[in-house]
């Protein structure tokens, strides 16, 4: 298996085109992210004080973020003083090397890995594969798309685009050539699909000496790492191995462990639905004697990729505050009818459409497409436990998307060109602009639209064809507001002002 990436995807609208035609995927979408919105939403009702909490969680994000530099020296101080290496990586190819020597370090060829979103960033798999290493998913959904040679389309539930019966034939198909084969006669229940999981995994866990994963948090005070899951795979990859190695980005630590308290509140529910998380590990350095649970060699790999560049804008920065929830993905109605592989990153939905064209940049076709992947219907932010708007955000990155110019991606300054069709977009907001500054211009348009109502055509012609097949145009009423307002209340608008000099004048106004 070649270890798929997201490199060389087209465009989200070309992308989503051909997965809303997917009558089976739009199926499995919508039971699955149906299912987990209403499960979320009966656990978070359960809590009278969940807005206090969620605004707790932003103060705390925000305020290290605001200081990240500092926590993160401290951080790596007290992970050093724990027995623990860090190492600081400025983009995925500097992160891909640093892990791949650290494997040959240990003369191993194999290693087992706990679910990770920032190994998905950088294409980790894949490169470890060229170097002749095979890195082996240990969560259910992850082995899922390992086998099926597929990619992650959920950041909860990577696999969330297969029903059972495709993940029975996969099992059927695949298990064999990676290990332990499926038994005969598997069927498409839950219950006996993760049974084949378990046993083909076991020999793996049993067998391994490195292990890699992610984290969820990271404690500067003390140097410990957090990670939340549901499966107990991520325990037996972090106590196992003699060796581990952790992939963490910089945004991911937060100050003490008060803070930590408020975060493993408001993760499990608005991510499984649950008060608390079946599995929670944590790990300071590495064992410091004979027999101790953990690994004998623990490397942290700190990762900016795009991330200082992200803290720089001080509108697009709050989406550092995500704590991979997927809440965002399970009520937005553009990720449940395009699916995950249409946003063509390792963060697919709502956030992704924030956060991928802020660490990659827009220069790409497909990364400046994203943030018009948006009804921006604002559901999004309402069920974000951590309240980034992002709406916002993607308004702000439309606007840099038309504006184009100089922009620093991953530390190199860069043009950003905007992207083809906007040239046309841009010119009418600027003519808009020079509008709205000019009130003599602005109420002649009126007055003329007004007058010449009838002759509206109800589709716009040309490139605005597209954007009228499924919408139809507002009726332009026989007067503008301001004729109106000057007719019923003598006043043309000027405001308090305006009808002050004309009282100084001794002119009379409409009715008080």
């Amino acid at each position: 298996m070649s270890g798929g990436t997201f490199l060389g995807m087209p465009p989200f609208p070309e992308a989503a085109a051909a997965a809303v035609r997917d009558t089976r995927l739009r199926g499995n979408l919508r039971h699955a992210t149906g299912t987990i919105r209403a499960k979320r939403a009966q656990a978070v009702a359960e809590l009278p004080d969940w807005a206090r909490l969620r605004a707790a969680g932003a103060a705390i994000k925000d305020r290290t973020l605001r200081h990240l530099d500092h926590y993160l020296e401290r951080l790596e101080e007290a992970v050093t003083a724990a027995g623990g290496t860090v190492h600081w990586a400025a983009d995925a190819a500097e992160a891909n090397r640093i892990v791949t020597e650290l494997v040959r370090a240990t003369g191993e060829s194999e290693v087992v890995k706990v679910k990770s979103m920032a190994t998905q960033e950088i294409g980790l798999n894949a490169a470890l594969e060229a170097a002749g290493i095979r890195a082996y998913e240990t969560d259910l959904a992850e082995l899922i798309v390992q086998l099926g040679d597929d990619l992650p389309s959920h950041i909860l539930v990577p696999a969330i685009h297969r029903n059972r019966g495709e993940i029975r034939d996969i099992f059927r198909s695949e298990m064999g050539s990676w290990g332990r084969p499926a038994p005969d006669g598997l069927s498409d229940e839950p219950a006996e699909l993760a049974e084949a999981a378990r046993l083909h995994l076991r020999e793996k866990f049993l067998r391994a000496r490195v292990g890699i994963s992610g984290a969820n948090f990271m404690v500067a005070e003390t140097g410990t790492l957090v990670v939340v899951e549901s499966e107990g795979n991520g325990r037996m990859c972090l106590t196992l191995p003699e060796t581990l190695i952790s992939v963490v980005g910089i945004e991911k630590v937060v100050p003490t462990w008060r803070d930590l308290e408020v975060f493993l509140q408001l993760l499990p529910r608005s991510s499984t639905a649950e008060r608390m998380n079946p599995y929670t590990s944590m790990w300071t350095g590495a064992a410091d004697a004979e027999g101790a649970d953990g690994p004998r060699d623990f490397h942290l790999v700190l990762l900016d990729n795009g991330r200082t560049d992200a803290l720089a804008d001080t509108v697009g920065r709050q989406a550092l505050r995500c704590i991979r929830c997927s809440a965002c993905l399970n009520v937005c109605p553009v990720y449940e009818r395009a699916g995950g592989h249409a946003y063509g990153s390792a963060y697919p939905g709502p956030i992704g459409a924030i956060l991928t064209p802020q660490l990659r940049g827009t220069a790409s076709g497909l990364d400046a497409s994203l943030p018009y992947a948006s009804s921006l219907c604002g559901a999004c932010y309402e069920v974000c436990p951590v309240a980034i708007d992002i709406p916002q955000v993607l308004v702000h990155l439309r606007e840099r998307v038309v504006e184009g110019g100089e922009a620093t991606v991953r530390g190199r300054r860069t043009t950003v060109r905007p992207a083809r069709g906007h040239a046309a977009e841009r010119a009418a907001m600027r003519a808009a602009r020079w509008v709205f500054e000019h009130p003599a211009a602005l109420r002649a348009g009126q007055r003329l639209a007004s007058r010449t109502r009838r002759l509206h055509p109800r589709r716009l012609p040309g490139p605005g064809r597209a954007w009228t097949a499924s919408r139809e145009l507002p009726e332009v009423p026989a007067e503008s507001f301001r004729d109106w307002w000057r007719r019923e209340r003598g006043d043309d608008g000027g405001g308090r002002e305006a009808r002050g000099e004309r009282e100084a004048r001794g002119e009379r106004g409409g009715d008080r």
